[in-house]
């Protein structure tokens, strides 16, 4: 038996939507735009709260350096302002 799916077939953006829709008995009234469009948008979200805690948590990472360490090396400090930098660009890019 194969267990392996094919590879060929395009991965929707929207497989709740799709699946809702595919499972309805009666799909007439129902076209999915606005369903897919909001699922879009609940993506989008979604990965910009990962991008803002990963940015997060390596500002952390660096403070808590820091204070072990009770010194900045050049280099840390660098990473440091490409962190907060790259923390605001996430913010500022909103879904």
């Amino acid at each position: 038996m194969n267990h392996i799916g094919d590879t060929n077939k395009m991965v929707s953006d929207t497989p709740r939507t799709d699946a809702a829709i595919g499972n309805s008995q009666d799909r007439s009234w129902m076209d999915g735009t606005l369903c897919r469009q909001l699922e879009r948008e609940l993506n989008a979200a979604n990965e910009r709260t990962k991008r803002l805690e990963e940015y997060g948590n390596a500002m952390v990472a660096h403070v808590y350096c820091y204070r072990t360490q009770r010194k900045w090396t050049e280099e840390a400090y660098q990473d440091l302002i490409e962190t907060i930098a790259d923390w605001e660009k996430a913010k500022e890019a909103k879904p």
